[in-house]
């Protein structure tokens, strides 16, 4: 068969927000689906923002009620949605009560009213809800076959796109003969992570449509449900060509350690403990790219967007104009059931508003702890998801984390994600001459030849200043206690190259 005798599939919007991208582009046209789940996952209100998305006076929907809730208790709850258009009834969407039907008669009674009212009103869209309570009455598995062929086919000749909704148990997804008749197969689950209830999608079976595989986030808020694809959609973007533009942190000192500043493009991760001014880096990073009118985001999990904006001010860094002229963004993302997915799409939004060239995440020990516990467990694969993803579309991405220090090691990060970042900065607390001084280091840096010294740095009214050149004349200083070059050393102290661990 060549291309061009091809039957071409219509994609309908399933009007949920992010669900199109997981399926493939929209929903197959005329097609067989169950929509599965347990009680309170969501099936009905997936129904009906699909319902509400294509139906028209001159290809209405029609929505049979079985012995689940009543129409009007229904109608009485979705229309809190936003999604919801009570303009649509009855011409588009009529709603029909088949209980008594399944009540009083059999199958073959219930399939002769559902044909009738699909004769008489030649719908586009067809909703049972709930399918199951139809078949739980006694029959045998030859009827119950029949009854779902018989339906399906039926439907399938007047071309309309078809939803059975029901309350199913994971465990049978084997030998049920609906699930083998279905074109598509939406299943919906929530699940109790501690405090944290997370909503998850999956796409079992979805005939015709390349569909995202694996479970996808979806929340249920005021506009009905929101789905989140793994893929962040972005499945249709290139990465962006290679170049070898340069970023630079308005540090002049730094950027010379780091050959002219970061490659654009480039993860960039910030890594001391407690006061060695990781925030203090990162907001000179933002606010220099603001100044060469680079639009950037910060997605703070620690403080408020306005405490974070204050704090800048006190180094002189102005953020508030930017943020009300559409430069900056600075997301709060804190709800303590978050997933990765959702994190990522409130950042690429803001990143399609104002076309960010810089993010910053600051920081990730905070991103962990806004997440819930299911999404903890995978927080790595998480990270390499996103910062996969952002990179991919020419953004640069810093983010902070926060180490415990030790006097015998030197580590970089708590979540051993150093290989997933580009460049690598090193801030710690060093003990010479009776006090707590701070040295900054360049670890790591993929596709550039960074310098190797250790300089010694400050934080100032003006934000962070690099002191002098290197430092020179003492030893072991990346073990936290250097010793000074023209005194002996005592037994017991770090010799010069000690405290430079392997640990990531």
């Amino acid at each position: 068969m060549s291309t061009q005798d091809r039957v071409k599939i219509n994609k309908l919007p399933t009007g949920v927000p992010g669900l199109d991208e997981i399926v493939g582009g929209g929903l197959p046209e005329f097609s067989f689906n169950i929509i599965a789940g347990a009680p309170g996952s969501g099936k009905t209100t997936l129904a009906h923002q699909f319902v509400f998305a294509n139906a028209t006076p001159e290809r209405p929907a029609l929505y049979f009620t079985v012995l689940g809730e009543s129409a009007i208790k229904m109608l009485r709850y979705q229309q809190q949605y936003t999604f919801f258009d009570p303009a649509k009834l009855p011409d588009s969407i009529r709603f029909i009560n088949l209980s008594h039907t399944v009540l009083e008669k059999d199958l073959g009674a219930v399939l002769a009213g559902i044909t009738q009212e699909v004769e008489k009103s030649n719908p586009a869209v067809v909703v049972v809800d709930s399918f199951r309570t139809m078949v739980r009455k006694p029959q045998s598995d030859i009827d119950l076959q029949s009854f779902i062929q018989r339906l399906s086919l039926f439907l399938a000749s007047w071309q309309a796109t078809t939803f059975l909704i029901g309350e199913y148990a994971e465990d049978e997804l084997r030998d049920n003969p609906i699930f083998t008749v279905a074109d598509g197969l939406f299943w919906l689950r929530q699940t109790q992570e501690r405090n944290s209830i997370v909503r998850k999608l999956q796409i079992i079976k979805l005939r015709g449509q390349n569909s995202v595989p694996g479970l996808h986030t979806f929340r249920i808020t005021e506009a009905g449900l929101q789905a989140f694809s793994r893929t962040f959609g972005l499945s249709g973007h290139l990465k962006a060509p290679p170049n070898h533009r340069r970023l630079c942190f308005g540090i002049p000192e730094l950027d010379k350690m780091l050959d002219g500043g970061v490659r654009e493009g480039d993860s960039v991760l910030v890594a001391g403990s407690s006061g060695t001014g990781k925030s203090v880096l990162a907001t000179q990073f933002i606010a220099e790219g603001i100044r060469l009118g680079e639009p950037g985001i910060v997605a703070v999990f620690e403080e408020r967007p306005q405490a974070y904006a204050e704090r800048a001010a006190i180094l002189g860094l102005d953020l508030e104009t930017p943020q009300k002229n559409g430069q900056l963004a600075i997301l709060y993302l804190r709800p303590l059931d978050l997933s990765v997915d959702e994190t990522m799409h409130a950042i690429l939004d803001a990143v399609q508003k104002n076309g960010a060239k810089r993010l910053v995440i600051d920081s990730l020990a905070g991103f962990e702890m806004a997440l819930s516990p299911g999404f903890r467990a995978d927080f790595r694969e998480s990270l390499y998801r996103m910062i996969f993803a952002l990179t991919g579309i020419g953004v640069t991405i810093l983010s902070t984390v926060e180490v415990d220090e030790s006097f015998t090691e030197f580590p970089f990060s708590t979540y051993s994600i150093s290989f997933l970042t580009d460049d690598i900065i090193r801030l710690r607390y060093v003990s010479i001459d009776g006090q707590l001084r701070k040295i900054m280091v360049v670890i790591k840096m993929r596709g550039g030849n960074h310098a190797k010294d250790i300089r010694e740095y400050e934080i100032t009214s003006e934000g962070i200043v690099i002191l002098g050149k290197r430092l020179i004349e003492y030893q072991g200083l990346i073990s936290g206690i250097p010793v000074h070059t023209d005194r002996p050393r005592s037994a017991g102290e770090p010799s010069e190259d000690m405290g430079i661990g392997h640990k990531t």
